[in-house]
C-alpha cells in the first residue's frame, strides 16, 4: 500500500462510521445507585406527570388571583381562612371568592386555586381572617402539574452520561433499575524493542511505557474500561498473537507505536492478516500524529497510534473518543473554556493542528499562551491545561483571537 496516503481527520472518522456501522455495543441493566456516569442505552419514556399535582413553591395562601387585584399596603383585601393543607395529604375542599388556604412549600393546591400569595405579603388578623397587601397574577407561585416532565415525554434520551441530576430525574419517576451500556472495552498494546515497563529497571536505550498508562486513564475517563494490556518486541509472530487474544477480549484494540514506516514497524501487516478489511487508513492530515492507522480486525476496530505521547493522546481525543461516543449516541459537551489568546499561533497547511495551551484567569476571562515542545515530550502536556483546534484551511491564530480551549 501506499503510506501515508493521508486523509483529514473527518474523513477519518467518516470512514470508521461507515466500516463499523453495524457493530453494537451490548447493554446490562443496573441498580439505580450503581449507575452514576454510565450511559443510558434506551430513551427514557416518563409514564406518569412531574409533579403529578399542582404544587407551591412558597409557604402562603393558595387563592383566586381575581381576589387580590387591587390590594395594598394601605387597602388591602380581605379573605376567609378555609384551614390548611397537610404535606402529603390531599386539600379536603376547594375555595370559591373570598376564601383562602394556607398552603406550605410543596403542598399539594385546592384544584380550583390560580395563585399562591407568599406569607411575608399577608397578616393573619384572627383564625378565618387574612389581608393580602399585594396583587399576584395567575400561575403565580405554583408548579403546574406536568411542568417538569409530562407524561410520554422522553425524559432523559439514549446517550446521555447519568449525572447525579439525572439520576435524580429517574427517581422522580420512580425507576429503581436503569439498561446502560456496558462499558466498552480496551486493550491496550505497547510496541517496541526499546520499550519496557514502569516497574523494570531503566537501562540506557530503554523508554519506559508512558502510552499505555495515559491511554488507560483516558479510556477510564470516557466511561470504559481497559481488559488487558502488554507491551510487545518488535516481532511479527509475537505481535499477531497479542493483537488476536485483543480481538477475543475487547471491542477496541490499541497499538501504541509501530504505525511508521520503519522496516521493523509491523502494525498494517498484522492487520491485514485477520483475512477482514485490513488497513482502512495509514495517515492523518493532523498534528500531531500523522502516522495513525486505522483497521479492522474480526470486525473490530484496530487503531494503530503514533509512539510519541502526545501524538498518542491528540489522536486518541480526535478519533477513538469520537468514534465511542458516536456509537453510544453520547453528545456530552466536552469541557472547554473561551481564551483569548496572547500570542500569535502557528498552523500546518493542509493539516488539523492540536496544540497545546497553558491558560490563566484574569477576573472573568481566560487567557491562552501557546505550549511548545515536540510531540515525543511528556511534559508537554503537563505543562499544558488544554489545546486548541486549528483547522487545515486556517493560516494560523492572531494574538487576541477569541478561541475555544479544549480542557485535557
Amino acid at each position: 500500500m501506499d503510506f501515508f496516503n493521508v486523509v483529514t481527520i473527518d474523513e477519518a472518522n467518516e470512514i470508521i462510521k461507515k466500516n463499523f456501522f453495524n457493530y453494537n455495543f451490548e447493554f446490562e441493566t443496573v441498580d439505580l445507585l450503581n449507575s452514576t456516569d454510565r450511559i443510558l442505552a434506551d430513551d427514557i419514556i416518563s409514564e406518569i406527570d412531574v409533579p403529578e399535582f399542582n404544587r407551591s413553591t412558597v409557604d402562603g395562601y393558595s387563592i383566586i388571583v381575581e381576589d387580590s387585584h387591587g390590594a395594598t399596603a394601605s387597602i388591602p383585601s380581605i379573605l376567609t381562612v378555609m384551614g390548611e393543607v397537610r404535606m402529603g395529604e390531599n386539600p379536603k375542599s376547594d375555595i370559591i371568592s373570598g376564601q383562602a388556604i394556607y398552603t406550605p412549600t410543596g403542598g399539594m393546591l385546592p384544584s380550583n386555586a390560580t395563585g399562591v400569595i407568599m406569607i411575608e405579603n399577608t397578616e393573619l388578623m384572627d383564625d378565618e381572617t387574612l389581608l393580602l397587601y399585594k396583587p399576584i397574577s395567575k400561575g403565580e407561585n405554583i408548579i403546574f402539574k406536568g411542568d417538569d416532565i409530562r407524561k410520554g415525554d422522553i425524559a432523559l434520551k439514549r446517550g446521555m452520561k447519568l449525572s447525579p441530576e439525572a439520576i435524580g430525574v429517574l427517581a422522580s419517576l420512580g425507576i429503581s433499575k436503569v439498561n446502560v451500556y456496558k462499558k466498552p472495552r480496551f486493550y491496550i498494546i505497547s510496541t517496541g524493542d526499546e520499550i519496557i515497563d514502569i516497574d523494570e529497571e531503566l537501562s540506557l536505550g530503554k523508554v519506559r511505557d508512558i502510552n499505555t498508562y495515559a491511554l488507560y486513564s483516558l479510556i477510564e475517563k470516557l466511561g470504559c474500561e481497559v481488559v488487558g494490556k502488554n507491551i510487545v518486541k518488535d516481532d511479527y509472530d509475537l505481535l499477531r498473537s497479542e493483537v488476536d487474544k485483543g480481538l477475543e477480549l475487547a471491542d477496541v484494540v490499541l497499538l501504541s507505536g509501530g504505525s511508521s514506516v520503519g522496516t521493523r514497524d509491523y502494525t498494517d501487516k498484522v492487520i491485514a492478516s485477520f483475512g477482514g478489511k485490513g488497513v482502512l487508513v495509514h495517515g492523518l492530515a493532523i498534528k500531531p500524529g500523522k502516522p495513525t492507522i486505522v483497521g479492522e480486525g474480526n470486525g473490530k476496530l484496530i487503531m494503530g497510534l503514533p509512539g510519541h505521547p502526545v501524538s498518542s493522546i491528540v489522536v486518541f481525543k480526535a478519533i477513538v473518543e469520537e468514534y465511542i461516543r458516536g456509537k453510544l449516541g453520547n453528545n456530552e459537551i466536552l469541557p472547554q473554556v473561551k481564551a483569548i489568546t496572547e500570542y500569535n499561533f502557528p498552523s500546518s497547511p493542509g493539516k488539523t493542528t492540536y496544540h497545546m495551551v497553558r491558560l490563566r484567569q484574569d477576573g472573568d476571562k481566560y487567557y491562552a499562551t501557546p505550549t511548545f515542545g515536540k510531540s515525543g515530550m511528556i511534559s508537554l502536556l503537563s505543562e499544558s491545561q488544554g489545546y486548541i483546534v486549528i483547522k487545515e484551511h486556517e493560516e494560523g491564530i492572531y494574538k487576541g483571537e477569541e478561541r475555544i480551549v479544549y480542557l485535557l
